[in-house]
């Protein structure tokens, strides 16, 4: 993996004017500043174009371009700048059961990080969507754990020696996705990618999905369906009708510049339609 060519403009981006110090405090700051700033959003599989996963490529997108992306690119991209303000990091991989039975085998398709500050391990995620921690969650302990969100817990499983990430959502535990520490190469983050971005079975390929979080709230959009998830009442939802309310939503809510792929209009047309 190339070294993470423009770290001074992510570090602006995070609103910071010089790096910061590896410690665990800076690590919160980092990975809320990240899922505030940069959305997560998949306009490139809904446009079915390839998704580039080599570190100049997202840079490209995400930090020159005002786009956002999704684990395989902003995780990577995060783990990169941990590893250039010095922290013992490293990436790992998972498989998502959100939405299904927790124990469920699934594909492993998600990216996210490992990291180590004095002897104690936390993974890190700023890639996983409308449910991305917005803190850093210590891997050790299957106790509750706050966030600048939702409360979440991490249990491990004995007989395979893989952890599953829960989160509470609206007074229920939810499993969102199951991991193990194992090393990963770069071909293995290749493999996931092209089948997230490529499988006529990926949930991804053809489907619109946004979040980006704020102080207090979560927005998503789910193909045409945008909601603002709240901590303390209930959500707020709604049917995106027109196209040009969906534009408007990407670039002023979301952040993100739209690409010039002239099929975008009709693409997303298509989706309000059903």
């Amino acid at each position: 993996m190339s070294g993470l060519s423009h770290s001074r403009l992510y570090l602006q981006r995070l609103g910071y004017d010089s790096p910061p110090p590896p410690t665990l405090q800076t690590l919160c700051e980092l990975q809320l500043r990240h899922v505030c700033a940069f959305a997560f959003e998949s306009l490139s599989t809904l446009l079915r174009l390839p998704v580039q996963i080599d570190l100049p490529s997202v840079e490209q997108k995400v930090l020159f371009d005002g786009r956002g992306g999704y684990c395989y690119e902003l995780n990577q991209m995060f783990l990169a700048l941990l590893q250039y303000l010095g922290f013992d990091a490293r990436g790992i991989t998972g498989r998502v059961v959100m939405g299904g039975p927790p124990d469920a085998r699934t594909a492993r398709t998600h990216r996210l990080s490992l990291v180590t500050l004095d002897g104690v391990r936390y993974i890190t995620d700023v890639g996983f969507g409308g449910m991305v921690p917005s803190s850093p969650l210590r891997l050790d302990t299957e106790a509750v754990q706050a966030t600048a969100h939702e409360p979440y817990r991490l249990t491990f499983n004995q007989g395979e020696g893989s952890y599953t990430l829960w989160a509470e959502v609206a007074g229920e535990w939810r499993g969102l996705y199951v991991f193990d520490l194992q090393v990963q190469a770069d071909i293995d983050y290749e493999i996931g990618n092209w089948y997230v971005c490529t499988h006529p079975g990926s949930p991804f390929v053809g489907q619109l999905k946004v979040a980006r979080l704020a102080a207090g709230k979560r927005h998503t959009l789910n193909n045409a369906q945008y909601a603002i998830h709240y901590l303390d009442r209930p959500s707020d939802k709604r049917t995106i009708e027109y196209a040009d309310d969906m534009l408007g939503l990407l670039e002023g809510v979301f952040g993100i510049r739209l690409p010039t792929q002239p099929q975008l209009r009709s693409v997303l047309e298509g989706l309000i339609a059903g």
